[in-house]
Parts: C-alpha cells; sequence; structure tokens
C-alpha cells in the first residue's frame, strides 16, 4: 500500500454525489490521480535538490505555487486532535487562528489552479523530452524516464500507470467538473 493523493473541495456532498460515483460515469478513470503525482507533489519535502515541479515550473515559466498551496489547507481531523490534546487555551486560539489563516488563503482558489494547470499543460503539449530536462537523482520514485515522458498520450488506467500528462489532464477534468458543480475552493488530501 502507498499513500494516495485526491483533490477536496469546499461542497463535498454536491461534487460527490452519487452520480459521482455510479461506475457507468467513469469519473474515477477520468478524474483520478495517480500515486506517482502524489509523490510529485510531495517531493518538496523528501529531495535535496530542487524539486521536479519546481523544475517544471521554470522549464515552463508557470507560476506553480497555487499547486503547492493547495497542501496547505488544514486537516479537519488532525486540528481536531491538536485541539483535543491541547490544554493552553492561548496555544488553541493559536492553533484556530492558523486553520482560519490557512483557509482563507485557499477561499476562491479554483481559478488560480485551473489557471495554473491549463498553463503547464499548453506548454508541456510542446516538450517531447521533458524526462530528459529534469535533474538526475539518485532518488528517483517517480521513474522520471517513464512517468514524465510521452506527455501528450494517456498511458494508464485512471490511476494505475498514469504519466504526468494524463494526471494533469484528469486535474484538469476534475477541476472543470468541480467548477461547473459550484465549487470555489480546492486542496489535496493525502489518505
Amino acid at each position: 500500500m502507498g499513500l494516495d493523493i485526491s483533490v477536496s473541495v469546499n461542497n463535498d456532498e454536491t461534487v460527490f454525489s452519487d452520480d459521482y460515483h455510479n461506475e457507468e460515469n467513469n469519473y474515477f478513470e477520468k478524474h483520478s490521480l495517480s500515486r506517482e503525482f502524489c509523490n510529485f507533489i510531495s517531493r518538496q519535502h523528501v529531495v535535496d535538490h530542487k524539486a521536479e515541479l519546481d523544475q517544471i515550473g521554470e522549464i515552463t515559466n508557470v507560476d506553480i505555487s497555487p499547486l503547492y498551496e493547495m497542501e496547505d489547507y488544514p486537516d479537519e481531523e488532525e486540528l481536531e486532535y491538536e485541539l483535543e490534546n491541547e490544554e493552553d487555551e492561548d496555544e488553541i486560539q493559536h492553533l484556530l487562528l492558523k486553520a482560519a489563516e490557512q483557509k482563507n488563503k485557499l477561499n476562491g482558489n479554483i481559478d488560480k489552479v485551473l489557471s495554473t494547470v491549463n498553463q503547464l499543460i499548453e506548454k508541456l503539449n510542446h516538450i517531447d523530452n521533458l524526462q530528459n530536462l529534469l535533474i538526475k537523482t539518485d532518488f528517483d520514485t517517480l521513474n522520471n524516464a517513464l512517468y514524465f515522458s510521452d506527455f501528450t498520450l494517456d498511458n494508464g488506467k485512471g490511476y494505475i500507470d498514469n504519466n504526468f500528462g494524463q494526471d494533469l489532464r484528469n486535474f484538469k477534468r476534475f477541476l472543470e467538473f468541480a467548477k461547473q458543480k459550484g465549487t470555489e475552493t480546492v486542496w489535496f488530501t493525502y489518505g
């Protein structure tokens, strides 16, 4: 088992209705992000060199900060646990204030995130050798030669064996779907 990543929304019940989970609609394959994408987003926390997302931002001249900011949304369960185990009233207020500030920072970010994903897709569609432009690393948990190749092709099955291009296109499809359902704020969750 490994860690997965998904996109959470401010209007769960509307976006993730029974219709969403109906297998006939095939939303899982259309919207799922691979485990490699999870590792990709988290790389800044585990590598000593410049993370691949940062490198791709420089290669494409796209501001990737809206994607990193999606990691900053406070996890409600984690916050609840911290609050239950904290006795100092000042620290409790600090935790609540920090969580509110993090939520406010991301409030209404869907257009910014969608624009970032669209820019990345547009620019990367014209780069044939992305995997060769990235820093070679001994800590290649992404299998860069495979994950970043064939950007314009969908090599996976919506989750298993997705390449970077397919993950970005799935991400885009989900954001567009969520926006049509009235979503205003999106963030990453891990599980």
